[in-house]
């Protein structure tokens, strides 16, 4: 589930803290949205420390001409990337932009935008909560199917006794789970899936590695569990959190990931390869560092195990997905490792391009599939791509299936 957190501009903006924490601890991802006057009361950081995402304030916060016009459309992706946006607490400045379309900053911007299920948490003195101005637009909240958790009574910080505080954040919380419509296609699945580069030693203290931030499988990885499914992911030395609900294997070579997928292969229903696994490794590691000479040094570098391949001999009834990360040549390239590694599908992209990748938070694949088929997925987060593989995995087994 992947909430986007609007908070507005009131005391209990400080609450805003605890339920994101609540949302995390019901498997939610959270990204927070800040208007202006949220940040008078709860500064951004607070926000970016609890959720390990990017805390979002302004429309127009980005200063080249490229980021301005990336800045611009900001709202459409962030809108297209989360299932549920609740606002808490929603002023009634909040309730009334909301209501008559008005869109002056980055969170009513991309209300306007959003299609999925919203909820509302408001919060307020008791005279504007019950203000008729305020009820007219609660009312066409609730009209547009929007889910409100009233708010409950009790001593304000004005001093006034009445309607107006903030309900609990474990009630938001719930609330929003509710709303989620969390897709349950892969109750019955075991995903193993492999992410990040491998580390290989060259002496005690330097290695030869890659570029692979592990960004892909660690979504493949979350998007597998918040969809049912029970996840091994077995990663290399990366600088991501865990995915809520996932277990978690934590490997450093090629062989240490050999020996990890192998070993854990006939638990799974489907096997996708991500990692980026070095192709070789040194031969002969000296058990001192090497010192630095005038001398040009070389070293002997022999195949790591093709752990694609391996699984491929083993996977008997189950899915096999992998990767190929190319510079050219991409369908063709592809086509072939399915064939020789016995593949259902090949997840291939252009490592060449600027901004897609390896270290990047986007994508842009094309699916090669074992029916014959081709099928390009345009650039967009790594989290949506994974949920599209997943989509077009269910689909392949089915068509495999009826060719039976």
């Amino acid at each position: 589930m992947r909430v986007l957190l609007g908070v507005g501009g009131g005391i209990a903006a400080y609450k805003a803290a605890e339920l994101a924490r609540a949302l995390q601890e019901r498997g939610a991802t959270v990204q927070v949205v800040m208007t202006n006057a949220a940040r008078e009361f709860i500064t951004p950081l607070t926000f970016a420390a609890l959720t390990n995402q990017k805390v979002i304030t302004d429309l127009f916060a980005a200063r080249t001409a490229e980021e301005t016009l990336s800045s611009s459309v900001e709202h459409v992706r962030v809108a297209q990337d989360h299932d549920v946006l609740v606002v808490a607490p929603c002023t009634a400045d909040l309730m009334a932009k909301f209501a008559h379309g008005l869109a002056d900053d980055f969170l009513s911007t991309t209300y306007l935008v959003f299609t999925g299920k919203v909820v509302l948490a408001p919060a307020m003195n008791t005279n504007m909560w019950l203000h008729p101005a305020t009820q007219a637009n609660l009312a066409q909240m609730r009209a547009r199917g929007h889910q409100i958790v009233e708010p409950a009574e009790g001593l304000l910080a004005c001093g006034t006794t009445g309607p107006g505080r903030l309900a609990e954040p474990a009630l938001i919380a719930d609330a929003v789970l509710a709303q989620s419509g969390r897709r349950h296609d892969l109750d019955h699945e075991t995903v193993l899936i492999s992410a990040g580069p491998t580390q290989e030693a060259i002496d005690p203290v330097r290695y030869i590695t890659n570029r692979s931030s592990g960004k892909m499988g660690y979504s493949l990885a979350d998007a597998a569990a918040r969809r049912g499914a029970r996840v091994i992911l077995v990663s290399g030395p990366v600088h991501l959190p865990d995915p809520p609900g996932v277990e978690v294997v934590r490997i450093r070579t090629a062989l240490d990931m050999r020996d990890a997928i192998v070993s854990r292969v006939k638990e799974a229903t489907i096997v996708i390869k991500s990692a980026a696994v070095a192709d070789y490794h040194v031969a002969n590691v000296p058990d001192q560092k090497v010192k630095k000479t005038a001398a040009r040094m070389s070293i002997h570098l022999d195949p790591t195990p093709d752990i694609l391949a391996e699984v491929g001999r083993m996977k008997e009834d189950r899915l096999l997905v992998g990767f190929a990360a190319e510079t050219q040549n991409l369908t063709a390239e592809a086509r072939r490792k399915l064939e020789t590694k016995n593949c259902d599908m090949i997840v291939a992209n252009l490592v060449s391009q600027e901004g897609t990748g390896f270290e990047s938070d986007s994508n842009e694949v094309t699916l090669v599939l074992r029916t014959g088929e081709n099928i390009p997925l345009p650039r967009d987060t790594k989290r949506h791509i994974a949920d599209l593989i997943f989509d077009q995995i269910l689909k392949l087994r089915l068509a495999l299936h009826a060719a039976q």
